[in-house]
């Protein structure tokens, strides 16, 4: 079976798994249980240490903005790279954090690598407890749609209850896109209910519109699946760690695009960037070259529309919660050059 087709049965067994571990679980604990399968083993963290875009970005960072004698917290350590090179950097104490049995690998590597003042935790970082406050949180918490690894719950628990006054987040500033894109035609796949072939005609079946919200959802890190984006990308939705909270995240967001790049409207791609400096950052957009690959982008699927050069598309984004990307709904409408409006067209069921 070819690569690609394991990583979509990959992405799609993963979202099975979750939603039989939700079960009579509030959102944290299924993720927590799932989090502590899922980077368990070897092959995610070999996609992570494999990723030089990632394993750079950090690199430089970490000799950045971690100075000699600070105390740090690497949340999230897995086989604990970057609890090394803040060691390495002269961090006085590094606390890695891991509620995983990857953390056994990683107390493993420290001592065949010679690696010191680094103390491997086995807890989930709102268990952990310290008498001082540190100077850095390290952390890489971003899932493939930025929230979807409790990103902003369990640093920001760690930032409120033992990061000192002024202490730095790293990284702590990102931007969050969903940009309306056209999928190369050699790679589209229409909703059944959208196709014909050879003369058989499929459109009675969009009142069998399926209800589970994963089939709304294509994971990919492929170059070659996006063509373009049909606006100018620019982020929906900003955020640092050092000042955000959970609660105060919008539950709806509406932004505009006008269309510089013609073509059919077959989703909304979603991705972000992380920025530490103004030179240096890393991304996951499919259109980024230099993007870090063991991320995927998410693309939201959308009933065909096509667009002219100067119509405006509005989209509105509403999510129940940002960690949970099946609580999420979108839509648009569309304005044609002469502000001629149309109904909107939504996908998912509501």
């Amino acid at each position: 079976m070819p690569f690609h087709s394991l990583r979509r049965l990959g992405a799609r067994a993963l979202s099975s798994v979750r939603r039989l571990f939700a079960r009579d679980r509030t959102p944290e604990e299924r993720y927590r249980d799932f989090n502590g399968r899922y980077f368990s083993g070897f092959y995610e963290q070999e996609r992570m240490l494999a990723d030089k875009p990632r394993m750079e970005f950090y690199r430089a960072a970490i000799q950045r903005h971690i100075q000699p004698g600070d105390r740090v917290v690497d949340l999230g350590t897995g086989t604990g790279i970057l609890a090394a090179l803040a060691s390495r950097r002269g961090a006085a104490q590094v606390y890695a954090i891991d509620h995983s049995s990857i953390l056994e690998t990683a107390r493993t590597l420290a001592t065949a690598n010679r690696i010191d003042r680094v103390e491997f935790v086995a807890t989930h970082s709102t268990e952990f407890h310290l008498a001082e406050p540190v100077d850095v949180i390290l952390h890489e918490q971003m899932g493939d749609c930025l929230f979807d690894e409790a990103m902003v719950a369990n640093v920001c628990d760690l930032r409120d209850r033992l990061l000192k006054p002024g202490g730095l987040i790293l990284p702590s500033c990102f931007e969050f896109y969903c940009e309306p894109i056209k999928v190369r035609d050699s790679r589209h796949v229409p909703f059944i209910w959208e196709l014909e072939v050879h003369g058989y005609d499929y459109s009675v079946l969009e009142r069998q519109r399926p209800q589970d919200p994963d089939y709304y959802q294509v994971r990919s890190s492929d170059l070659a699946l996006v063509e373009h984006c049909l606006g100018e990308p620019a982020p929906v939705l900003t955020l640092d760690l050092h000042t955000v909270n959970e609660a105060d995240l919008p539950h709806e967001i509406r932004f505009t695009r006008t269309v510089i790049h013609p073509g059919r409207l077959d989703g909304y791609a979603v991705y972000f960037r992380a920025l530490v400096d103004r030179d240096l950052a890393l991304g996951s957009g499919p259109l980024d070259p230099g993007r870090a690959p063991h991320w995927g982008f998410r693309i939201l699927r959308t009933d065909r529309d096509d667009f002219e050069r100067g119509d405006i598309i509005d989209v509105r984004l509403t999510v129940g919660s940002w960690s949970e990307v099946d609580t999420w709904r979108w839509s648009h409408v569309k304005r044609a050059r002469a502000d001629a409006g149309v109904a909107p067209a939504s996908c998912l069921p509501t």
